[in-house]
């Protein structure tokens, strides 16, 4: 069960706690640098990583417990 303090899986309706953090970034739009993230339940991972994956976009998969964000100076 999740509470508004649990991360949720970024796959469309899909209201599961996620485990993973997928990093990305469009680079006709953004920084080499700049990474926009997705979160994702186990079930949506690997769909979510083919999606971005397939358009040059996935940067990286990490599991959330890890993710560290990058910070701005």
């Amino acid at each position: 069960m999740s509470d508004e303090t649990t991360p949720i899986c970024s796959a469309k309706g899909c209201r599961a706690a996620a485990v993973w953090v997928l990093a990305w970034n469009n680079p006709k739009i953004h920084t080499p640098e700049r990474r926009k993230t997705w979160l994702a339940c186990e079930e949506h991972r690997e769909h979510l990583s083919q999606f971005l994956g397939v358009r040059g976009f996935l940067k990286d998969v990490v599991p959330l417990a890890e993710w560290e964000p990058a910070h701005d100076a």
